[in-house]
């Protein structure tokens, strides 16, 4: 089953993080099971709070929607431990034609090499002119052949080395075994198995005969085996019970690993004529392989995008997921989808009253957890409705979520503020809690808000904004960049800034000092902040 992520913009805020949230366990909740809430950066100390509060674990944290090796419908043949005989290896293959190679591995799962049929082909070819075995474990005979130990002997042998024999007619003395080293084959030939006997040959195959008792009794170091098989195919499955380690490639190996983006990959494909290669997880261990073919028409990741639609605010590699669903309630940006797809925007002061909404349009009852969470986002991103994006629909779905869960927004609203700004955390940090990218009509800015209780207190930090801001401004190249300090108590904006001034006085009509202007109502980077620059650069 394919994974949905559900998440909202980068830097995300509790209404970022618990529209995610709720919509995943929405749609889950209606039999999709899919739906996984996702999030693109840090979680706030507000956003922890209020997860804390209701007994919340943060989404799943990705960072990228690039299409990666764990995307692709890749195959999955058997992975053969190094010592498994060929024999079984080459069933494997006989049996699944679409195997091109499979990895060997290790003990622990981890990668030893790679086993094509022409590395068994070669083996196999080579098996005409060289007679000898080397060291084959006895295991591994017995379980090829089918065989079974017939004296006191064979259960003392661990491996089998030598030449292997067809015994033939004494007769022809010519072609007759001679050295001790030998792995001697034959059928119903008492005079055979007598004469390897007293060589003291290492090994007799007794092929669809039995072993006379007389033979059985005679005092001998050679290991007798009984097998179903004629001798010409005994023969030639000797030669396929060595270890598949001595035949499969070690050397140069190409693998790759789950989370290997596919553009690199294809790279490297290019690069190298192998049928396919292997995939390795975190731990190094083999789960697949991977062939040319995976890479025509890749799997891409799905997404649901909440609480923005612009690609800055957006997942890296957005443009290689398959967008499905956009809920937000900002203005309409920039982001283009390859097919129609569900859009949900409407103006209303946080993403998750929409959410909220679909809730009750689906005839679901939140959990009173669930509610409880829904209700903190709503009153953050509302700034306590004082907000000017805040409508009469958020607080009426904000009082029906508190009422769900038995809280008082006014002690969520308390809580939620209070914990915005600790004395701990660097200027830094605090800059990029709530931080958005915008391009606006070939100005390129970065807006950071901060909404507290106290914005004197945070206006003492100043220098230490001031620096931070410049750096990254520098990093970014922006034109102006700003800091809104939003003082839920004095209703208004302490706006610290680095850029145009001019821009400033014109957009608000205020006069900055020291790069810094207080703004009386203005509560709202959206609904005040954005469209004030967007209309004084037309």
């Amino acid at each position: 089953m394919e994974q949905i992520y559900v998440t909202g913009h980068r830097n995300p805020d509790t209404d970022s993080i618990v529209s995610a949230m709720a919509y995943a366990a929405l749609r889950n909740s209606l039999g999709d099971r899919q739906y996984q809430a996702a999030r693109l950066g840090h979680v706030s100390d507000e956003t922890q709070l209020v997860l804390d509060r209701f007994g919340f674990e943060p989404p799943v944290y990705i960072k990228t929607m690039r299409t990666q090796v764990r995307d692709l419908d890749f195959d999955t043949p058997p992975a053969l431990n190094s010592m498994v005989t060929l024999s079984r290896a080459w069933t494997a293959m006989k049996n699944d034609p679409s195997i091109a190679a499979i990895p060997v591995t290790r003990e622990d799962g981890t990668l030893y090499g790679m086993l094509s049929s022409g590395d068994i082909a070669s083996y196999d070819m080579n098996t005409v002119e060289q007679h000898c075995v080397e060291e084959i474990p006895l295991f591994n005979l017995l379980g090829v052949l089918e065989g079974k130990i017939l004296n006191d002997a064979g259960s003392m042998v661990d491996t089998l080395s030598g030449e292997v024999t067809i015994a033939l007619p004494q007769s022809r003395q010519n072609l007759l075994f001679s050295d001790k080293q030998s792995i001697v084959v034959c059928g119903h030939q008492p005079d055979m198995i007598r004469r390897a006997l007293d060589l003291g040959v290492k090994c007799v195959i007794l092929c669809q005969s039995e072993l006379d008792e007389e033979l059985r009794s005679i005092p001998t170091d050679t290991c007798i085996i009984s097998t179903p098989f004629d001798p010409y195919r005994a023969v030639r499955l000797i030669f396929q019970s060595i270890p598949i380690a001595r035949v499969c490639s070690t050397s140069p190996l190409v693998c790759f690993h789950l989370d290997d983006f596919i553009d690199d990959v294809r790279e490297e494909v290019l690069q190298n004529r192998f049928r396919c290669y292997p995939i390795l997880d975190e731990n190094e261990r083999v789960v697949g392989t991977l062939s040319r073919y995976h890479l025509i028409r890749p799997r891409r990741k799905q997404v649901v995008l909440v609480d923005h639609n612009e690609f800055a605010q957006s997942v890296p590699g957005l443009e290689q997921a398959e967008i499905l669903e956009i809920i937000d309630h900002h203005r309409l940006a920039d982001i283009q989808t390859g097919n129609p797809i569900y859009f949900r925007n409407e103006p209303v002061g946080s993403t998750t009253t929409i959410v909220a909404g679909m809730y009750q349009e689906k005839g679901l009852l939140p959990s009173e957890k669930l509610a409880g969470l829904m209700a903190a986002a709503i009153v953050s991103d509302t700034v306590m409705f004082k907000s000017p994006t805040s409508t009469p629909r958020d607080r009426d779905m904000a009082e029906r979520m508190a009422r769900i869960a038995n809280e008082s927004l006014d002690d969520l609203g308390k809580a939620i503020f209070s914990a915005t700004c600790p004395e701990d955390k660097s200027a830094a940090d605090l800059l990029f809690v709530d931080f958005k990218d915008f391009h606006i009509a070939g100005h390129n800015l970065g807006v950071s808000q901060i909404t507290c209780v106290d914005s004197i207190r945070m206006l003492e930090r100043k220098d230490e904004f001031l620096v931070a801001m410049s750096d990254y401004m520098t990093k970014q190249n922006y034109d102006l960049m700003l800091l809104m300090l939003t003082d839920v108590l004095l209703e208004g904006t302490q706006l610290i800034y680095l850029g145009d001034t001019n821009a400033i006085e014109q957009a608000f009509g205020a006069d900055p000092m020291q790069n810094t202007v207080f703004l009386p109502k203005i509560m709202s980077r959206k609904k005040q902040i954005i469209p004030m620059l967007s209309a004084l650069w037309g």
